[in-house]
């Protein structure tokens, strides 16, 4: 039997999933972001940006041949067929070393770790995990957060929202169910109630 657990973190865009990320980190969990590792994993002259590259056309990259993230996701997030290219391409790249993170904090006798993905299921990473959380939030807020975080318009916001699954795909895909309607204490309460469940 291992000594250590994994929970995979999940929910919409701009639900407030990094704050719950953030509250467990407190708490002493290693926080493995996918957003981070997307980063790396596409940064100038990796495989996989080159592979986004062939994929979305050069006009996805800026001048230094970094990742013009906006200009992918005016692409990616246009058409359904679209978003799924993008995630076929990724998702093993992010994988690969999301597992290589769990190996080295097991190695330093880590025991509790959150792998916080917005494609949780998408990228099956739910498959190493012990228990799933997902944390929904109501969708005009979200709006409001994606155009204030991202600085972009309503109809961009619009777009990746549409892009993403309904709460009820949360809903049943996990083992538990984080509402951030409320305050933060609110917040913070139902995510203890969970730790104490687990």
């Amino acid at each position: 039997m291992r000594n250590f657990k994994i929970i995979g973190l999940t929910g919409p865009t701009g639900s407030g999933k990094g704050v719950v990320a953030e509250y467990l980190a407190s708490k002493g969990f290693k926080v493995i972001d996918a957003d981070k590792i997307v980063r790396k994993v596409t940064s100038p002259n990796t495989v996989c940006l080159k592979t986004l590259s062939s994929a979305f056309g050069s006009e996805i990259l800026n001048s230094d041949n970094s990742l013009n993230r906006k200009a992918l996701a005016k692409i990616a997030f246009s058409t359904k067929e679209n978003t799924q290219l993008l995630n076929d391409i990724t998702h093993p790249f992010v994988y690969l070393e999301v597992l290589k993170l769990v190996d080295e904090y097991i190695k330093n006798g880590c025991t509790n770790i959150v792998y916080d993905a917005p494609l949780l299921f998408e990228s099956n990473g739910h498959i190493m995990c012990d228990y799933t959380i997902s944390v929904l939030c109501p969708q005009n807020v979200r709006m409001e957060r994606i155009i204030k975080r991202d600085n972009i318009t309503k109809q961009q916001a619009q777009s990746r929202i549409n892009a993403q699954h309904n709460d009820d795909y949360y809903i049943k895909r996990c083992d538990f169910t984080i509402n951030n309607n409320s305050s933060l204490e609110n917040l913070y309460k139902q995510t203890e109630d969970i730790l104490k469940k687990i």
